[in-house]
Parts: structure tokens; sequence; C-alpha cells
């Protein structure tokens, strides 16, 4: 299993990951960092441990947003895929009904041509 190196807040950690995943561990510990960083800037500091706990708080508020997030949209997804089908009913109910019409009218277009067709003089020769 590959080994990674992290800092976080200043300290080196080295860290298991399955392969291939190495540089997408390196880039979570430097986002836990800057998370670090930040809340330090705001807060001073206030020991490891606290700093640890409160930094792990606020990642997992921002996951609950994206949860929050992602349930809005998925709600989004149902109504405009609802939407769609039905808008892709009445196009369909409105491509039957042009079909009738056309349908309709070439045979009204027929029986007038086979009218005419009747009451057209016989050439004599």
């Amino acid at each position: 299993m590959p080994e990674v190196n992290v800092e976080i807040n200043g300290r080196k950690y080295r860290m298991a990951c399955e392969e291939g995943q190495q540089q997408h561990l390196i880039g979570l510990a430097e986002r836990f960092d800057a998370y670090v960083e930040q809340l330090k800037g705001v807060v001073g500091e206030i020991g490891d441990n606290r700093l640890t706990v409160m930094v792990g708080i606020a990642v997992v508020d921002d996951l609950a947003e994206a949860e929050r997030r992602i349930k809005a949209l998925e709600s989004e997804v149902v109504v405009l895929t609802r939407a769609g089908q039905e808008v892709a009913a009445e196009i369909e109910a409105l491509e039957e009904s042009l079909a009738k019409k056309l349908d309709d009218a070439a045979r009204a277009i027929e029986g007038v041509a086979d009218v005419l067709d009747d009451m057209a003089p016989v050439p004599q020769g």
C-alpha cells in the first residue's frame, strides 16, 4: 500500500492510501490544511486538538450544506423530468392530431380530384 507525506498545521504526517490515490490524498490534506489556516486566522492558536475538532465540524458543515443542495437539485431534476415527459406527450398528441388532419385533408383533396376527373370532358378523336 503506497504512503504519502502530508502537512497539516505545520506538522508532517505519513499516511497510507490505495494505489493510484496518492495525489487525491495529498489534495484532500491540502484542502484540510487550508481550513486549519483559515480558522487559525480567525481564532488564533487554540491548541491542536481543539483546532482539529473545530475544522472537522466546519468541514462536516460544508458537507451537510452540499448534501442539502444535492437533494434540492435532485428534486428539481424530478420536476424537470416530469415536465419534459409531459411536453413530450403533448408533442406526440399534437403530431398525431396533425397527422390525422393531414390525412383528412388528403382524402378531401382526393375526393375533389375524383369529382374533377368525373366532370372532365372525354376527348373525341
